[in-house]
């Protein structure tokens, strides 16, 4: 095992300016500071799930209790302050989201409800869809149609949204989407019907996802408006606040791709926030692939990495291949479909907090459902009664009783003892140790599989990547999930419990653009595609000019998405500098579909989609 680059936290007083990353998730929020000699200090509080921001700034006065700093000097002497979230995902995950209604075009109101037909557990005809986010009576729909080909077949019709608006009124809603039917091509209508709204919440589809695909485009238009008042409150409210107690620069935010962004750039697009906390792991792995590629890994495995963060209450898996990582441009979040930017993350529940217990068919059980912060485990002595993966540890002398967690915790081992023995062991007719045991099992094959998910069945072999164990129970389920996997390396970093508050501070300000496209890549000219890439690049450097760089400071990558003809799903594929190449752009569309697939069909008919 390796050691990561970050420095061990000391009692020195850090050195001016520093830069300070703050990571807040279901159960602990970390905070990392890194001063400007490169030493970095680590504080662990408790998450707040019911105001995150008091999590954020009791972290912020954590370790100036530590650094025996006052919090106003914390923050007036920091460079670059980086907070990611789960506050998004919870929302959508609790159902706390705002009440929406949806304009839509006539004869379409009930696409969000018809939705693909696809469930996530295809086999299980019994398994109910998540709940429609707007219900029919708050669906309503305006005459007025674009063709595919971008061309008015019929014009806008006004005349009824002034009575729409007055029954949204009526009814209580906070925030409108508006979707309508081929506005990824031209969104002239979506834009004359936002101007006839003049609302503040209003979310138009080809804004948040200008891709084709009806029914995406419509759920990820509702899903962000669902979210948008409660985050845009939330993050205005937390840079407030801050600014208050001395910050003297306005927070970035870490998005679903990896990328961070000022809240000025997200306020339209909260959406983007739905993986904020753990796509943050991506800058992390970019710190540590040096060190680990240092010690003697193959020549054609380095940059070959497998994150497996496991935290309070689930674990992400996320892969690296030689040095990138992978994105995608949908996302599924508690059952609703999002069609946005994002690392490609696998996350089960299955983390230090995840319940453990005995079903009615009398077999052991582990997750999905966890203790949160609030209770917790029953050895955190706070009200949790059920037993957890963390007091399983406990048990089995993994961890020590007592203090824990820089002192904000003090692990009981008999309350730990007491919930396993009446929860497992005596329903199991077994000991405490071997109930506890049969936890830690159990919670490791589903670790495995996790992995194998975000791997093998993505075309990659474990054997030629290091595992990074992170998390705070990270580190514990490192070698065994390993072993299991066939990976030679395991890799721990020394702060493995604040690995996406350290991949914060390493995050690129980033955004992405895209512009549908369809065509045969063979039929498509090269003006037209140079054509539109030239329009991306345009808005890309007008929006980071905004963020403050300027042209030297900004790396453009370009992308194209390539499909069969008759396939749903697409495969990206780089673009060198943006140029048109055919026959290098069809070389390495079918070299990604072989290795996906185990066969490519050589010379087929590829088209582009965006």
């Amino acid at each position: 095992m390796t050691q990561s680059e970050t420095a061990p936290g000391t009692t020195n007083r850090p050195v001016a300016p520093w830069r300070i990353g703050v990571d807040v998730g279901g159960t602990f929020t970390d905070l990392v500071l890194a001063d400007a000699n490169g030493q970095a200090w680590v504080a662990k509080v408790p998450s707040v799930p019911s105001d995150p921001s008091a999590g954020v700034l009791s972290a912020v006065q954590r370790i100036a209790v530590d650094l025996g700093l006052p919090k106003s000097e914390i923050l007036s002497q920091c460079s670059l302050f980086v907070h990611g979230s789960t506050i998004a995902t919870n929302t959508m995950l609790e159902g706390k989201g705002a009440k929406v209604g949806l304009i839509t075009t006539e004869g379409f109101r009930d696409t969000i409800e018809i939705r693909r037909g696809l469930r996530s557990d295809q086999w299980n005809h019994r398994e109910p869809y998540a709940p429609v986010l707007v219900p029919r009576y708050l669906r309503r729909s305006v005459a007025g149609r674009i063709d595919a080909d971008g061309s008015e077949h019929e014009p806008l019709d006004l005349s009824p949204v002034a009575g729409i608006l007055d029954d949204f009124k009526e009814q209580g809603v906070e925030a409108i989407a508006i979707a309508l039917m081929n506005s990824f091509v031209d969104d002239r209508h979506e834009e004359e019907l936002a101007q006839a709204i003049d609302e503040q919440w209003v979310t138009r589809s080809a804004q948040v996802s200008p891709l084709m695909g009806e029914y995406e485009r419509s759920s990820t238009a509702v899903v962000n408006a669902a979210l948008s008042p409660r985050i845009v409150k939330y993050l205005r409210s937390l840079d407030a606040e801050l600014k208050a107690e001395g910050l003297s620069r306005p927070i970035l935010l870490v998005q679903s791709n990896g990328g961070a962004a000022s809240v000025d750039q997200l306020a339209n697009k909260p959406v983007n926030l739905l993986l904020s906390g753990p796509a943050a792991a991506v800058g992390a792995l970019n710190l540590y692939r040096r060190s680990v590629d240092k010690a003697g890994v193959p020549e054609e495995d380095k940059g070959n990495l497998i994150s497996m963060e496991i935290g309070g209450t689930s674990c992400d898996v996320l892969l690296m291949s030689n040095g990138e990582v992978a994105t995608r441009d949908d996302v599924d979040i508690a059952g609703y479909h999002v069609s946005t930017p994002a690392i490609d993350i696998h996350t089960i529940g299955a983390g230090g907090g995840t319940i453990a217990g005995v079903d009615d068919a009398g077999l052991l059980f582990v997750g999905p459902e966890g203790a949160g912060a609030d209770p917790g485990p029953a050895c955190y002595g706070a009200g949790g009664t059920l037993p957890t993966v963390t007091d399983a540890h406990l048990v089995l002398g993994r961890l020590r009783p007592g203090k824990s967690a820089g002192g904000t915790l003090d692990l009981d081992l008999d309350a730990a003892r007491e919930a396993i023995d009446t929860h497992v062991a005596q329903k199991l007719g077994m000991s405490v140790e071997d109930a506890a045991a049969g936890i830690i099992e159990l919670v490791e094959q589903h670790l495995l599989s996790a992995v194998e998910h975000i791997s093998i069945e993505r075309g990659f072999s474990p054997r030629r990547f290091t595992l990074v164990a992170a998390g705070g129970a990270g580190p514990m389920h490192g070698g065994s999930v390993a072993a299991g996997l066939g990976c030679a390396r395991v890799h721990v970093p020394r702060d493995a419990g604040a690995l996406c508050a350290i991949g914060m501070l390493h995050a690129d300000v980033r955004q992405d653009f895209t512009r549908f496209l369809l065509g045969s890549l063979d039929e498509l000219t090269s003006d037209t595609v140079i054509g539109g890439f030239d329009s991306l690049r345009e808005q890309a450097v007008t929006v980071m000019a905004k963020e403050g760089f300027t042209d030297s400071e900004i790396a453009l990558t370009y992308e194209l998405e390539l499909h069969h003809p008759g396939q749903l799903w697409s495969i990206r594929v780089p673009v060198d500098g943006g140029d048109f190449n055919p026959n290098a752009i069809r070389t390495a569309f079918e070299d990604e579909y072989r290795r996906l697939y185990g066969h490519a069909q050589d010379e087929g008919t590829i088209m582009i989609s965006s």
